[in-house]
């Protein structure tokens, strides 16, 4: 192997070209990436560089890292389509990359709502650091924003906006924030976390259009409500970009790979948002975790330079809102039983979601040690005793699998 090429330009992508000169490769290297800027940490786009906290990006690798590696990157350059037959990868303008083994990590895009006035000046989404800039920049001269949608984003967003002295009306299709990956019973938690910060929430209705004579100034909902504002700041999901896919690799809520991150075509591997990776666990996901992606980064890399590795991570993530911190761990879409250790009342505790009996998940707030405690214990698919879960008292560590 003496050429890679990499099809992204985020943290995925970043730490696959790092590991691999970390780790003594010296072939070619190619870095493609449709954004201009050098890949960044996402994360603190909806918290401390929204606010103003932070005034620059937090590169993955310092701006002059790439090429003082000999990588050749090429940012701002949009990948067409890989074609695997070929070894080639096509660049919009038509230029042929060739490789000996290919890595895609082109990330996911923002859904659009496709509603009248969705196009109007002040209607926002949050992706890229252009995007936050965007949305700095209006609520520096804003008293209210609107924003649809309450998942993890939605609810970062809302918080910022909030610190910094703006109304803050939030619009959500389900009954409780992040209902789809907390429950009502936790989404609840979150809604009164924002409510005590001053959040107005609208559940069970939807956007139906945006207005405004030459820029937003209201959202018209779905149930008839007319909520007034001045931006609106748009988190209704993402979606895999898979384009770059063409006809050589199966497409399914992003691109399949197998335990060890490698496509259904030999030499071509698929990490961070876009893979649906066949987790040993859980089974086939895709997640969209900052953490996830860097550590597939650095599986795949030594993969690439032949460890064999299964990508077993049990995942983990964290959000900031207001001065609580949250933290999950695992994977669970479905499960059948909710185990709390400590207050949820108190916002210091720790939920265990369980099917089955096996512990998939475990969600904090404001209780730290028992999101990474748990961990060994959702890689082992352990089926935990509920009551040692719900102890206070009890040293999660004492359920590890013993490594001796």
């Amino acid at each position: 192997m003496s050429r890679v090429v990499i099809v992204g330009g985020g943290p995925a992508a970043a730490t696959t070209a790092g590991t691999l000169r970390d780790d003594g490769f010296d072939g070619d290297i190619t870095l493609i990436g449709a954004e201009p800027l050098p890949p960044y940490e996402r994360p603190p786009l909806s918290k401390e560089y929204l606010s103003g906290e932070e005034a620059e990006p937090r590169w993955i690798r310092p701006p002059d890292w790439y090429a003082e590696n000999s990588v050749d990157s090429r940012f701002g350059v949009r990948a067409d389509r890989l074609l695997a037959t070929e070894r080639v990868v096509e660049l919009e303008g038509g230029e042929r990359v060739p490789f000996d083994q290919a890595v895609i990590a082109t990330g996911v895009r923002n859904r659009h709502l496709p509603i009248p006035g969705a196009d109007l000046p002040g209607v926002l989404d949050l992706r890229s650091v252009p995007d936050a800039d965007a949305i700095r920049a209006a609520a520096s001269r804003a008293s209210k924003a609107v924003v649809v949608g309450m998942g993890f984003i939605g609810a970062e967003v809302a918080a910022t906006l909030r610190l910094q002295g703006l109304d803050v009306t939030v619009v959500e299709f389900f009954a409780t924030p992040l209902e789809r990956v907390l429950g009502p019973r936790l989404g609840r938690a979150i809604e009164a976390l924002h409510r005590d910060h001053g959040v107005e929430m609208v559940f069970r209705d939807a956007a139906e259009s945006f207005v405004g004579d030459g820029r937003f100034e209201a959202l018209v909902t779905k149930e008839g409500r007319r909520i007034e504002g001045d931006l609106s700041v748009v988190g209704v999901g993402v979606e895999p970009i898979t384009e770059v896919a063409g006809d050589d690799l199966p497409v399914d809520n992003g691109i399949p790979v197998d335990a060890t991150l490698s496509t259904t075509v030999e030499g071509v591997w698929a990490i961070g948002d876009v893979a649906r990776h066949d987790h040993p666990v859980f089974g086939p996901i895709r997640v969209e975790h900052f953490d996830n992606a860097m550590k597939m980064g650095e599986t795949v890399a030594r993969n690439l330079l032949g460890a064999g590795t299964v990508h077993d991570d049990p995942h983990w993530f964290w959000s900031d809102q207001y001065d609580e911190q949250i933290q999950m761990s695992g994977f669970a879409v479905t499960w059948d039983e909710t185990v709390i250790r400590g207050s949820i009342e108190g916002r210091s505790f720790a939920a265990f979601l369980l099917r089955d009996g096996q512990l998939l998940s475990t969600f904090s707030m404001n209780h730290r040690f028992d999101v990474r405690r748990s961990m060994p214990l959702i890689a082992a698919c352990a089926h935990p005793n509920p009551a040692l879960l719900a102890d206070p008292d009890f040293d999660l560590r004492e359920l590890h699998p013993s490594t001796g």
